[in-house]
């Protein structure tokens, strides 16, 4: 501000060199103005450049996390399946012990007990990692869970619909274990004909015609 009221009176006495010399000082203001906003113009960019590098970065390492993750669970998921399926044979042969287990005495009633507590606790475990067993007698057959491995005429079961389960199959979530070995039903078989019988009628009298005959002479016989 003194500035400036030196300059209007420099003006209003014709001093010229002040004049000069004053417009030089605000001159210089002006272009120091002008740097400073060009370099906060340039500091700005670089700000904004910067501030898109970090959310690229951020992006990313964001992507990265949850391929990484992804990729872990995909091998935890391989690791697991593999365990539970080799696992699977065994449980085969707990279902077949199952099946022909007689229980006679008290004693084999007590091992059978334990047995069965035995098997109850592995399918628990199995289903607690997410194992889950392939539906079958009932269902439409899937050729991508199942295997048919026989055909057979049905009346009870539609064409296409599973009648029996020779092994059962598992999921481990989306991913399939093994499929389950299965009849399916071929839809009702070719209609038997039925064999018509003709029977004629025959017509008999309640009594009984006696026949004459009548010989030569024509004396009744």
């Amino acid at each position: 501000m003194a500035t400036l009221q030196s300059y209007k009176e420099a003006l209003e006495n014709d001093d010229q060199p002040t004049v000069v010399e004053i417009e030089s000082f605000l001159q210089s203001i002006e272009d120091e103005k002008n740097t400073l906003a060009t370099k906060l113009a340039t500091i700005l960019e670089e700000v904004s450049s910067e501030r898109d590098r970090v959310l690229r970065i951020s992006a990313d390492f964001d992507n990265f996390r949850k391929r990484t993750e992804r990729e872990r669970l995909s091998l935890m998921t391989n690791v697991q399946g593999e365990v539970v399926e080799s696992l699977l044979p065994v449980l085969d042969n707990f279902e077949r012990a199952k099946a022909q287990i007689k229980v006679e005495t008290e004693g084999e009633e007590k091992i059978n007990n334990s047995y069965q507590s035995i098997y109850k606790q592995f399918v628990e475990i199995l289903t607690s990692l997410g194992v889950e067993a392939v539906q079958t007698v009932g269902n439409a057959f899937d050729p991508l869970l199942h295997e048919a491995i026989m055909r057979e005429d049905s009346s009870e079961y539609e064409e296409g619909i599973i009648i029996q389960e020779f092994r059962k199959g598992f999921k481990l979530g989306e991913r399939l274990l093994r499929p389950a070995m299965v009849k399916v039903s071929s839809g009702p078989g070719p209609a038997n004909p039925e064999d018509d019988v003709a029977v004629s009628p025959v017509d008999s009298d309640n009594g009984e015609a006696e026949e004459e005959s009548v010989d030569e002479g024509g004396d009744p016989a």
